[in-house]
């Protein structure tokens, strides 16, 4: 069956040899648990990458007593003597005297014996007097952040497999770490097969844009990878076959020949080319002939289908649980939410459905055929999609969309 112009329905799959979505996500899962090594870059390098070693505070945080408001840092009960000001700053601010109070900023440093925080609208001052005039009766620690309240020095903050985001950045500098120890990406080759792919313009008789060529990258690297290259391949087998065997990613990506189609030639490519099968088509819709293969020297090839929302299933069963293992990502638990309409199913394969969020819970989304991405586009999430369907109500694993 061609990847390429799909339009008939499929018959169901009953090859026993053909595995099912969940165990064809395991195998490719599997498959990569050898992660790459740990390096150690510098925070501003450190995005996209995945954490080899847990998080530890480097010290306290705060690292002291700090004022969480604008106002006055007050000691015992009001009203209170004004005595300067406290300001955000290396100075270490003086002793204070029971009875009262220096004006502070937020993050300032609170000073010794201060006992709470005087929120500035809730104080009013009469001269050198301040009395305080809030809605409730100020409380010993109020508006302080104490030394510690979120981490003690050696704590544990997050653990290995943690992908690096903004947030963890932020985190690991605000805890005193210049550099992390992360994992190196997986590197991976993209290559788009096809005579009938345009770069450019709009397509014509015999003629189609590349819309994965665009769209496959950026969700490779929201998974952790580094994508070396984009190069587009005729339809030669002696081109695709040199492709494979010169390659030197971690992972090759293909889109397209991965069926039995009269220029479908990456079985072939790959079997002179030392590979071994892992995943030869899932019982998965679309995107059923995806395949996996391990190429000489423990690097791996994603066979894609070529009809863009097939190629996408391909991704999310195959592309990201390998590479999220090979970059050491450890594994979360799955999104769950229930159906708000009924989710149409294929009789024997899941079926991997763009949807939505309701208040409900997901609806599905039309223009959802194998070649089309105008469903994908709108969509929050894929919903997995059990054999026969999900009723109203029924609980349905979803897969996020970058």
């Amino acid at each position: 069956m061609s990847a390429v112009g799909q339009t008939t329905v499929a018959a169901p799959s009953a090859d026993p040899a053909v595995p099912g979505w969940s165990r064809a996500r395991e195998t490719a899962r599997r498959a990569g648990l050898r992660p790459l090594p740990g390096i150690g870059l510098p925070l501003a390098e450190a995005l996209g990458h995945t954490l080899a070693e847990p998080l530890g505070a480097l010290t306290d945080l705060p690292a002291f007593d700090t004022s969480a408001m604008d106002g006055w840092a007050v000691a015992g009960p009001g009203p209170w003597r004004v005595a300067g000001r406290v300001l955000a700053g290396p100075a270490e601010p003086a002793p204070l005297a029971d009875g009262t109070a220096v004006e502070i900023a937020t993050g300032a440093q609170l000073p010794p014996g201060a006992t709470a925080v005087l929120r500035r609208e809730h104080g009013r001052t009469e001269g050198a007097l301040l009395r305080d005039c809030g809605p409730r009766q100020l409380t010993t620690g109020q508006d302080v952040r104490p030394r510690g309240q979120e981490c003690r020095r050696g704590e544990e903050l997050l653990p290995e497999g943690t992908p690096v985001g903004p947030a963890v950045l932020g985190l690991a500098a605000a805890c005193g770490h210049d550099r992390l120890v992360v994992r190196r990406r997986p590197l991976v080759q993209l290559l788009v097969l096809g005579d009938e792919l345009l770069a450019s313009g709009i397509p014509g008789p015999g003629l189609v844009r590349d819309a994965l060529g665009p769209l496959l990258p950026p969700w490779l690297r929201a998974a952790g990878a580094e994508v070396a290259e984009v190069r587009r391949v005729r339809d030669d087998f002696g081109l695709l076959r040199d492709a494979l065997r010169h390659s030197t990613a971690d992972v090759v990506v293909t889109t397209g020949g991965t069926a039995a189609g009269p220029v479908d030639f990456l079985h072939r490519a790959l079997a002179e080319a030392g590979a071994r099968l892992l995943v030869d088509g899932v019982a998965v819709r679309p995107g059923h002939p995806m395949l996996l293969a391990e190429l000489p020297g423990g690097r791996h090839l994603v066979g894609l289908p070529g009809n863009p929302l097939a190629a996408v299933a391909g991704m999310v069963t195959l592309a990201l649980p390998l590479l999220h293992a090979r970059s050491g990502r450890a594994v979360g638990a799955p999104a769950l939410a229930p159906a708000a309409a009924v989710l149409p199913g294929h009789p024997a394969d899941t079926r991997l459905q763009p949807v939505r969020r309701t208040a409900e819970g997901v609806v599905p989304l039309a223009f959802d055929g194998p070649a089309m991405l105008r469903g994908l586009a709108r969509a929050e999430a894929l919903a997995v999609v059990p054999p026969g369907g999900a009723a109203v109500g029924e609980t349905v694993e979803l897969l996020e969309v970058p």
